[in-house]
């Protein structure tokens, strides 16, 4: 489906990630409350809105670098189907309500919301040319987007499901630069400078480094987490973790299909059917179910 040019640079196919604010509803039982639900639809809709605040002003600042890629020059404001200007000005009115929405939410939540902007605007101001420091400073904003899914709901969260979400991003991140740099077809400082400074071996490295990493926080999280002690059922989701990761390793180093991991986690049928059999284990473990060997 070709969306007009003003949608497609608010990037929608991004809005998956912020996502992550379910983390806390489902993993505290709160799922199924209306009001809870109410106010993490609501932080969804503020953090998709101030993200594409972000992406909209990434691609003003990158206009120039975009046209030299074979896939980026076809972003609204590269190929001129948006102007500058339009661009900015769309960010603006994202940015406004956004971030209108986050203090309706709560002062703490906005607070939160307002350094998510903050850390993204740096990003884009020069962090990005910084190898390895650009991916963890993406690899943040997802565990932001997790953390303030319970700060909207006033709930607390296991730092080791944090840690397992950073670690992944992580993994994600370093995955897509691995792509990006085999890819190249021209001299990557002219899409993505950080680019200069990574070699395949150590993206390779840090891919697996992290994915290992988020493997073993998860299943940390999954059987000594006060939430697991609780719910010793958690146990049945770590398998389907174990398996995601390692399919999207296969993708990764088998087909190089790293590149665009948002689109990857949705057309995969592998990892859709487990991240579907991830959520009904998650629910039924948190709803009381429990494998009889199992101590609490």
């Amino acid at each position: 489906m070709n969306l007009p040019a003003p949608l497609r640079l608010l990037r929608p196919k991004q809005w998956t990630k912020n996502l992550l604010v379910l983390a806390a509803p489902v993993f505290t039982q709160q799922i199924t409350s209306l009001p809870v639900m109410a106010l993490t639809g609501s932080a969804f809709v503020s953090l998709c809105l101030v993200s594409s605040a972000v992406y909209c002003v990434n691609d003003v600042l990158d206009a120039d670098k975009d046209r030299h890629h074979p896939k980026k020059k076809l972003r609204p404001v590269a190929s001129g189907e948006v102007s500058a200007s339009g661009g900015i000005s769309l960010a603006l009115i994202c940015a406004v309500i956004g971030l209108g929405i986050s203090f309706f939410i709560g002062v703490e939540f906005g607070i939160g919301v307002c350094a998510y902007l903050a850390l993204q605007m740096l990003y884009n101001a020069g962090l990005k040319k910084v190898p390895v420091l650009d991916v963890f400073v993406l690899g943040s904003g997802f565990v932001m987007r997790a953390a303030l899914g319970a700060v909207a709901i006033q709930v607390t969260i296991s730092g080791w499901l944090l840690f397992c979400t950073g670690a992944l991003a992580l993994c994600l991140g370093f995955a897509k630069r691995r792509s990006e740099l085999l890819s190249a077809e021209h001299d990557p400082m002219l899409s993505r400078p950080s680019l200069r400074g990574y070699t395949t071996p150590s993206l390779d490295a840090m891919v697996v480094f992290s994915a290992a990493m988020a493997g073993l926080a998860y299943g940390v999280y999954a059987i000594s987490s006060q939430n697991a002690q609780q719910h010793p059922g958690l146990i049945m989701t770590a398998p389907f973790v174990l398996y995601g990761i390692a399919r999207y390793l296969f993708l990764t180093f088998s087909e190089n299909e790293g590149g665009e991991p948002e689109t990857l986690l949705l057309s995969d049928p592998h990892i859709l059917a487990t991240l579907l059999l991830f959520g009904i284990a998650a629910v039924l473990a948190v709803s009381g179910f429990q494998l009889s060997f199992l101590s609490s």
